[in-house]
């Protein structure tokens, strides 16, 4: 060590820990620690006994410092901003937070990769989780999306299979190409939402430089009842950037959590990231107007059909205090709604209600509520109870309703009463009408500058080249072929796979 280092390093040492030292160390009762470097033995050589307290504690604090990592969107940053609403937005919703121009409300944002496990390379190709969390006077509220506008499904009743074959293989814990083409060759719906992965979007250059979407569609509903379904899309306002493989490589090599580091780097210098939040809005009658279904999650709504509107801007500029306890346990679901906000009935979407709140439950717990990173900032009055670390000081024996007591102040709210719908018609099991899987895909391919279009077949070729089952290469190559002849075309060129092989495919589906 050079003189002038080991001249000031005790002084760094010592101003670092000080705070630490004058602390006494304590318990998790708070009982304060005689000894924390040698446990209680029965002599010098003698067994160590079972009734030091301090070891038996430490041990199984340790035993259980993990709680099960998210099947999905395992890997991810939070950060804490504000969202400034831009308008008085209450002749389309009656949401609190949306009602008064310059109205600020605390947020938090998880971002995340999505099918990766939790130590994955942040440079891995897949979608980006977007999640907010609206701390409104109404209680929370969870805008849960991706950084891509549409999703690979549109159906719940797929979204296991899916994650399975993309996840690794139960036999040899490996993910491969082989598994999860053989699942879209057979779901064509897949199309558009393959074309943006494959696409230099797929991988993201940072949190920072990646738009949002709520990719479903929600409704707004007004104090007078009506109704409107949005759509949501954050922009980012520091542009937009995706890695090419090559540049993902070489990022990699250098630092395997990037974005995270971006991230914290970022705020902590007080560059702050922003973005503008903006819905577009269908009247219920138009619904039908269109050429695809508007509920579909694979569908995005073309800004010349449905143009957008903004309503806000989110700052973020506050980095968590500590990373387990507030963004590993943030619980995110879009089930989190408040009035005069519902969801659609948008078939992904409604398997996501249940699916999220489900999971959190499992993951971390039935009272995940009352954590501090998930409680509201408005009172909860709720006869829900009991179960493990609840914590919400009841203080009334009547934890029921309706009651007489005078005590009891929980009463109903109007404004938080669902919207009304009429509905015709019988139940039934089929795919929706309209599903049009093929022609968003040839416009998103057409809108790519030719540089991109020579990175999204040099992607999507590297990995299709792998599938060993040539009837699952000529069927993902047909979907292609039916969005853009172009397309499809280069794409088997790249591959070695016969054209008219394609074209007698594409013209059989």
């Amino acid at each position: 060590m050079k003189p002038i280092l080991r001249s000031i390093f005790p002084l760094v040492i010592t101003a670092c820990f000080a705070s630490a030292q004058q602390a006494a160390l304590t318990t998790n009762t708070g009982a304060p620690v005689g000894d924390n470097q040698n446990s209680k033995t029965a002599g010098d050589n003698g067994p160590v006994l079972l009734e030091d307290m301090h070891l038996i504690e430490k041990l199984a604090n340790f035993d259980r410092e993990r709680i099960p990592e998210r099947v999905v969107h395992a890997r991810g940053v939070g950060v804490h901003g504000e969202f400034v609403s831009y308008s008085d937005f209450s002749a389309n919703t009656k949401a609190k937070f949306l009602n008064t121009k310059d109205k600020k409300t605390a947020v938090f944002v998880r971002f995340s990769t999505v099918i990766h496990g939790g130590a994955s390379p942040e440079v891995a190709r897949d979608p980006r989780g977007f999640a907010t969390k609206f701390y409104t006077e109404e209680g929370n509220y969870d805008l849960v999306g991706n950084n891509l506008p549409v999703f690979f499904i549109r159906d719940a009743m797929k979204f296991p299979d899916m994650v399975h074959s993309l996840k690794p293989s139960p036999v040899d814990n490996q993910q491969s190409p082989n598994r999860f083409f053989d699942f879209f060759s057979q779901t064509p719906e897949s199309t558009q939402m393959l074309t943006f992965v494959y696409s230099d979007l797929g991988i993201a250059a940072s949190f920072r430089e990646m738009d949002g979407f709520g990719v479903h569609a929600f409704k707004w509903i007004n104090a007078q009842g009506q109704v409107k379904y949005v759509k949501y899309k954050w922009t980012s306002q520091q542009g937009v950037r995706g890695l090419t493989q090559e540049e993902a490589e070489k990022v990699v090599a250098k630092d395997w959590q990037h974005a995270t580091t971006d991230m914290y780097q970022a705020v902590r210098a007080g560059n702050f990231p922003s973005w503008e939040l903006s819905v577009q809005m269908i009247d219920p009658s138009d619904l039908d107007k269109f050429d695809f279904n508007p509920l579909d999650a694979t569908k995005i709504w073309p800004e010349k059909l449905v143009p957008s509107m903004k309503v806000g801007k989110m700052t973020l500029n506050r980095l968590p205090a500590n990373f387990f306890e507030e963004t590993e346990q943030s619980a995110f679901s879009p089930g989190d709604l408040v009035p005069g906000i519902e969801a659609s009935e948008d078939r992904l979407l409604q398997g996501r209600l249940f699916s999220y709140f489900d999971t959190q439950r499992h993951r971390i717990g039935g009272n995940f509520q009352q954590l501090a990173i998930n409680r509201p900032v408005s009172p909860v009055a709720s006869n829900n109870q009991f179960g493990a670390l609840a914590g919400r000081g009841t203080k009334s024996d009547i934890n029921y309703e309706p009651s007489q007591a005078d005590a009891v102040t929980f009463k109903e709210t109007p404004a938080g009463r669902y919207s009304t719908r009429t509905i015709n018609g019988q139940t039934m099991q089929r795919a929706i009408a309209k599903q049009n899987n093929f022609s968003q895909a040839g416009d998103l391919y057409l809108s790519y500058s030719e540089k991109d279009r020579s990175h999204l077949i040099a992607n999507m070729a590297g990995d299709l080249r792998q599938v060993k089952n040539h009837k699952v290469q000529v069927m993902m190559v047909s979907h292609f072929y039916k969005a853009n002849a172009e397309y499809g075309t280069r794409l088997a060129k790249a591959i070695g796979v016969d054209l008219d092989e394609i074209k007698s495919m594409a013209k059989a589906d």
